[in-house]
């Protein structure tokens, strides 16, 4: 894959993630815990097939063995086993409280409190791996901080419990992506790290195990199972794989500037597709917090080498550099 294809690829993963909320907000009965249900089986299974015909059936063996074996406490496979229920349950957290999140507010409430996660898990970086973070980073914090504040306020002078309670819901998505990524950081570091990706699909597999209780009776109909199958399959399995082959050619900073697409395209969509204008504290708010992400990511960038781009995308220490691992 060229440099611009891995672009092109990234934009297309990231326009694909955007169309959730405005996907959702065309269901007819499907409650907000079956709606994660439904999205994570489909996922699920999508997942099963198009690993086993990219990476082998021998991938799913793999992950099997890892995640069951019962050896020895220090065993390699024991502690992939662990690293991988750990990641998969961070992204298990991710799927749910998205979902649940667009049932109680906004899609701009959701998709600009997601928007965070790249900078949390700088922080992450910081206090669990000792990574350094420049001046600059700290300045898209803070920055980005004042943002999600002056919409939570909102909210609070507004005095809707819902829509607080939605942002809350929301605010899980990025501190289980910080949690996530700061651990596959630390693993890039490790001598044969397991084949991450499985943990993906052990996260969709756990979402939809911890959601069919809290979802049954089942009352969606087949036109909400095939938006929900589309979600599953085309909004979240495919731009996930895709976004893993840009990553191995682009720069980190290069993938967190073109992952906020995803924010603007989803608000976007959701206002024109839904109805669902974005309030002034949103609008004001979510400004702030993607200048500070698009500000920081440039800023990294010119701190890495041109010629150094490319090697810093595809190499073992991809996405440690400040704020540059996307949130899904």
């Amino acid at each position: 894959m060229t440099h611009r294809q891995a672009v092109w690829v990234m934009v297309l993963a990231a326009l694909l993630w955007s169309i959730a909320g405005v996907v959702t907000r065309q269901l007819e009965a499907a409650s907000s815990f079956e709606l994660t249900f439904w999205r994570s089986a489909f996922n699920a299974l999508a997942l099963v097939v198009l690993l086993a015909l990219f990476r082998g059936p021998a991938m799913l063996r793999e992950l099997l063995r890892n995640l069951f074996s019962r050896n020895s406490q220090g065993s390699q496979s024991s502690q992939a086993g662990r690293v991988l229920w750990v990641s998969g349950l961070c992204w298990s957290v991710m799927f749910t409280a998205f979902m649940v999140a667009l049932t109680l507010t906004s899609v701009a409430n959701v998709l600009v409190t997601m928007a965070i996660g790249p900078l949390l898990t700088a922080l992450g970086a910081r206090l669990a791996l000792k990574h350094r973070l420049p001046a600059g980073t700290w300045v898209a914090i803070a920055v980005a901080g004042v943002g999600i504040a002056w919409m939570y306020g909102h909210q609070v002078s507004a005095g809707d419990p819902q829509q607080l309670l939605g942002i809350a819901v929301a605010l899980a998505v990025p501190l289980a992506a910080a949690v996530n990524f700061t651990l596959l950081q630390h693993m890039r570091s490790q001598d044969a790290p397991p084949d991450m990706m499985g943990a993906v699909l052990v996260g969709a597999v756990l979402s939809a195990l911890a959601t069919l209780p809290l979802a049954w009776p089942l009352a969606a109909s087949a036109h909400d199972i095939g938006l929900l199958a589309t979600l599953g399959v085309v909004q979240l399995a495919i731009p996930c794989l895709m976004a893993v082959a840009a990553a191995r050619v682009l720069s980190a900073p290069e993938i967190a500037l073109l992952g906020l697409l995803e924010v603007v395209a989803g608000v976007l969509w959701a206002w024109l597709g839904a109805g669902e204008a974005p309030s002034a504290a949103v609008f004001g708010g979510g400004t702030l917090v993607l200048l500070a992400l698009a500000g920081n990511a440039m800023l990294s960038w010119y701190r890495v080498p041109p010629t150094a781009a490319a090697a810093l995308g595809s190499g073992k220490d991809a996405g440690k550099d400040a704020g540059a691992t996307p949130d899904r």
